[in-house]
């Protein structure tokens, strides 16, 4: 990514190690980030509500106010991109952080390479959702309805059980209907970060969104199979008669 693609981008950097912020500050600007430091709870919390930022990277080991009760008082009030930051490196951090709204997590043992990487996914991520809120609220592919703001598909008069990862890869394949998505952009894509959505899981999960659909692999009707591609949500013919 050349810097002037991120020449307007202001992160807010939150950690009580002004070394690691410095370090921080200096690699993320050589790609064009600005990024401002806070070294408390109560600071970030005031500069993250009362500033406009891209994304929040809060640490959570933090004097005055923890990265988790930081990340609640944001979520309460903003919902700005927040990663999180540990150096504890406990799963019980990971998920309470992500539960909590956070769009994303990464141990401070990580190279500044890979906060870089997972950054401009968090703010991918958010961009898209911007552009989500301003697409229609529902859409139409053939015999099934996808109702955005509901969270909810119908296949005809049918409402589909589906899980929130379910949904979301219909809505990223119905939004790029007629159109392959590969496998890394489905993971991308997919914003219920808390799921362990991981390469061929991905396989998995639009098996199980197959069956719900009662579309056969061999003979698709909705999800089709691109061999070495990734899957591609096609057009019905019309009068496709399915299973009630």
């Amino acid at each position: 990514m050349q810097q002037s693609e991120t020449a307007q981008i202001r992160l807010l950097l939150v950690d009580d190690d002004t070394k690691f912020c410095r370090l921080i500050a200096e690699y993320l600007g050589r790609f064009g980030y600005a990024v401002v430091a806070a070294h408390s709870g109560p600071e970030g919390l005031k500069m993250s509500l009362s500033e406009q930022f891209h994304a929040v990277i809060l640490d959570i080991m933090l004097p005055g106010l923890d990265g988790f009760e930081v990340l609640r008082r944001i979520r309460e009030q903003s919902e700005t991109p927040v990663l999180m930051l540990t150096s504890l490196g406990e799963e019980t951090d990971r998920i309470v952080g992500l539960e909590m709204g956070a769009d994303d997590y990464l141990p401070k043992t990580s190279s500044p390479r890979e906060l870089l990487a997972r950054l401009r996914a968090v703010l991918r991520r958010s961009a898209r959702a911007v552009c989500d809120d301003a697409a229609p609220a529902e859409i139409t592919v053939g015999p099934l309805s996808i109702n955005l703001n509901a969270r909810l598909a119908m296949l005809g008069d049918e409402a589909l059980p589906l899980t929130p990862v379910e949904f979301e890869l219909l809505v990223v394949l119905a939004q790029a209907r007629g159109r392959v998505k590969s496998r890394e952009e489905l993971i991308n894509e997919i914003r219920d970060r808390h799921y362990d959505v991981y390469d061929r899981s991905i396989d998995v999960h639009v098996s199980a969104l197959r069956k719900k659909l009662r579309d056969d692999p061999k003979s698709p009707r909705f999800i089709r199979t691109v061999r070495a591609a990734g899957y591609m949500l096609v057009y019905p013919p019309a009068g496709t008669a399915y299973e009630s």
